[in-house]
């Protein structure tokens, strides 16, 4: 017997009288509601009485490390993971610890896992049968994938994008890195930590004039991040 239960976050599969957990992935541009998403998912099920347990990168101390926090003031603590953790052991000594199972695993900004805890999450829904739902960037302010994103879009069963929109209307897919007079960085390193402050989220159209130099964009005022030679160029 098969059926497909519709939840809050995904599809659940029941096989044979037995609930089948499933990775998921939710990806977008910065400043999309990722964060905002994760922490409501996650009021759902505490609201249900049900339990999670919450993983976010220790390289992200913006608001403080081992917090998760929204831009609607909305935060939880969270377990800080760097490349050396194993989150599937994690996950046991807490089950262990607390003599139950838990109901759900979340990931914030998974763009920083590594391809070994990709896989251990795997571990954790294909072993445990506990649902993840990993938060995150796919790709980097060049527009390449990090490699937890590369991995998750490979692996996961449930893939989902959380849309932003660019100052001209159209989808955001990428992040451009900008200095304090607003030119885009064309070189550099994959991970600077940053929030509006350094990043602006833009269509590709809009990241590929940026990053050619023929685009300055304002940081934190995306509706006015055109330069005057390309403002004409919006309609497009």
């Amino acid at each position: 017997m098969r059926i497909l239960c519709q939840c809050d976050f995904g599809i659940t599969t029941l096989i044979h009288g037995f609930y089948m957990a499933s990775l998921h992935y939710y990806y977008s541009s910065m400043n999309a509601g990722k964060s905002s998403h994760l922490l409501q998912a996650n009021f759902n099920y505490i609201e249900r009485h049900m339990s999670t347990y919450l993983f976010t990168a220790a390289i992200d101390d913006r608001i403080q490390k081992g917090i998760i926090s929204s831009r609607i003031g909305l935060s939880a603590p969270a377990h800080p993971f760097d490349n050396g953790l194993n989150l599937f052991e994690v996950v046991k000594e807490v089950i262990a610890e607390q003599g139950k199972r838990l109901d759900c695993i979340l990931v914030d900004e998974s763009q920083f896992l590594s391809k070994e805890q990709v896989e251990q999450l795997c571990q954790v829904v294909d072993e445990l049968n506990i649902p993840v739902l990993a938060y995150g960037l796919r790709t980097d302010f060049l527009g390449e994938l990090f490699e937890g994103s590369r991995w998750l879009l490979a692996w996961a069963e449930r893939i989902e994008e959380i849309k932003g929109v660019c100052f001209c209307g159209r989808k955001a897919t990428m992040v451009a890195r900008v200095d304090a007079e607003g030119r885009a960085m064309s070189a550099g390193a994959q991970t600077e930590i940053g929030g509006e402050d350094r990043y602006v989220s833009v269509c590709r159209k809009h990241h590929r004039l940026a990053v050619a130099g023929e685009l300055l964009l304002k940081r934190n005022l995306a509706a006015d991040a055109v330069s005057s030679i390309q403002a004409q160029q919006l309609g497009d």
